[in-house]
């Protein structure tokens, strides 16, 4: 029998820095950003074991992108998954902003 797809739901959680990606409510994995001005500085992104090999990881991020969009603001991929994704996907280019020595400094001090 096959089964019905997943639901599959992003939420901003602005507590927790945070977007997290759910699968049937299940919390499968995150994308964790600190927010620097208009900029929105992406750090790192995780899909839980449980849940790997399903494309979230993508469909993560290109929500929190487009919901960064809809806000304003603007990207900064210090994450490498976020990185890799924007160099397959222009359609953010016109928002992203480079990765400085300036912005490493700033995020190692907001996580410390």
């Amino acid at each position: 029998m096959n089964q019905p797809p997943a639901a599959l739901t992003v939420e901003r959680r602005d507590d927790r820095h945070r977007y997290e990606i759910l699968v049937d409510g299940e919390r499968a994995g995150l994308t964790a950003f600190r927010d620097r001005g208009e900029q929105r500085v992406f750090y790192h992104t995780k899909i839980f074991d449980a849940f790997a090999g399903r494309g979230l990881a993508g469909q993560l991020v290109q929500q929190a992108l487009t919901d960064v969009r809809a806000q304003g603001k603007r990207i900064v991929p210090v994450c490498p998954y976020v990185a890799k994704y924007l160099q397959k996907h222009d359609e953010f280019s016109d928002i992203t902003d480079p990765v400085t020595p300036d912005v490493q400094r700033w995020l190692e001090g907001e996580l410390a």
